[in-house]
């Protein structure tokens, strides 16, 4: 089994690099860190796409028995460190292969579509909400954070295995619900919207949330077949777009 001690290896320094969108783009795969990551990715990914594991020794005698058949390398605690974007990294990471786009995107089922969201909590919450709903899968508009960024794969927990993740301009989605004749339902509180409660559960149709900040996107608002708006009965101005995404997501989606 090899091993790594220095932090200025050259594998790590390549390692290092998927922390950035360039990097992840140059060598088409990207970082999982933490143990539970790992093992979700082990579970549900094609062994194809798993091309190393890199464990500290710690690690190796706690999982070693669970990692059997899976390539390993031996890391450092100070190259742990290194590799790691917490404060306090477990000392295990997975290189996977970045999943080729889908020729032909299958959006059949429930759809959550992400336009310009940008936080990473926000993100992780409604993705693992969708996942919880039962939820086809999550499209990642252009301005959203990037799904393989580490804070967004940590604030996942593992819920990007357990359904459809796709990274696709929305107008161009929009228009494979309209064809298929699918319901698009946006969410903007304007005199045209709806109150979400008179939307009634079904199976097939996409949900879109907008940026934390300004809302979705003026030129999405006119694809939508309806825009939903969920009643504030207190005194506060605005729900958090995840929270918001959550009681919409389990009203419409039927069981």
């Amino acid at each position: 089994m090899e091993r790594i001690n220095s932090k200025h290896n050259q594998q790590i320094k390549q390692l290092k690099k998927l922390a950035t969108p360039k990097g992840r783009k140059q060598q088409q795969r990207y970082l999982l860190e933490s143990w539970h990551l790992v093992q979700e990715a082990l579970a549900s990914l094609p062994a194809a796409e798993i091309e190393m594991i890199y464990a500290t020794d710690d690690q190796d005698l706690e999982h070693g028995s669970e990692l059997t058949g899976w390539p390993v390398t031996l890391i450092s605690d100070a190259v742990a460190q290194e590799l790691g974007e917490t404060t306090t990294p477990q000392g295990i990471f997975l290189v996977c292969k970045l999943q080729a786009p889908a020729v032909e995107p299958n959006y059949h089922g429930a759809w959550l579509l992400l336009d310009q969201v940008q936080d990473p909590g926000n993100i992780g919450t409604m993705v693992r909400t969708a996942d919880a709903a039962g939820f086809a899968g999550v499209v990642f508009g252009n301005g959203t954070a990037s799904p393989y960024n580490g804070k967004v794969l940590r604030a996942m927990q593992g819920s990007q295995f357990h359904l459809q993740v796709v990274e696709a301009d929305l107008k161009v989605v929009l228009d494979w619900f309209h064809t298929k004749q699918r319901p698009v339902y946006g969410t903007e509180l304007n005199p045209a919207a709806v109150n979400y409660r008179e939307v009634h559960p079904q199976s097939d149709f996409a949900l879109i949330m907008g940026n934390e900040g300004n809302g979705m996107d003026s030129s999405l608002l006119q694809q939508t077949t309806k825009n939903l708006y969920i009643p504030i009965k207190g005194h506060a101005e605005s729900l958090n777009v995840a929270i918001a995404a959550a009681v919409i997501m389990f009203r419409i989606k039927a069981d």
